[in-house]
């Protein structure tokens, strides 16, 4: 078992993203083979109504549309339950997935997790994942503030590519 964050080891860009199957807050299942052929901005968080989580999410949100016109969809993981995503989206008005990784065995695969008061949460990690499956860029230790504009210009430049 992994402690400390600096131990941990992200997939590195180039490599093929880990594969996952997650329940979301609508009570379905996702996996990352659903989203072949689109960009997928895999975002890790500590907390459902957390303030830097709620921030990152509510940019996220706020710039959705942004990310269509670029072939990109946003799933958002942590370890909170299903029922606390379902509630969380509902009450910051979030159309995007947020998935239940409630063992942290997802978040573990990306190198992502954290101990915070005796308990095993999602460090706030991001990944880019390319249409063919491939991690194309790794965000760790995210500022929620700008975050989502950051991913947004990434996204424009490794397209252009």
């Amino acid at each position: 078992m992994i402690g400390a964050t600096e131990s941990q080891k992200q997939p590195a860009a180039g490599t093929a993203a880990p594969d996952f199957k997650l329940t979301t807050g609508d009570g379905s299942q996702v996996s990352l083979k659903d989203y072949r052929g689109k960009w997928v901005v895999l975002y890790f968080y500590p907390k459902d109504f957390t303030s830097g989580c709620t921030m990152e999410a509510k940019n996220f949100q706020r710039d959705l549309a942004k990310y269509g016109p670029l072939n990109a969809v946003v799933l958002g993981v942590s370890v909170d339950n299903a029922e606390s995503h379902k509630n969380f989206c509902t009450k910051e008005g979030l159309n995007f997935k947020l998935l239940a990784d409630t063992d942290a065995k997802v978040s573990t695969q990306y190198g992502s997790t954290m101990e915070y008061q005796g308990t095993k949460m999602a460090a706030r990690n991001t990944f880019i994942i390319s249409p063919k499956g491939e991690i194309a860029k790794v965000y760790t230790g995210v500022k929620p503030a700008e975050h989502s504009d950051e991913v947004l210009k990434e996204l424009a430049e490794l397209q252009k590519s």
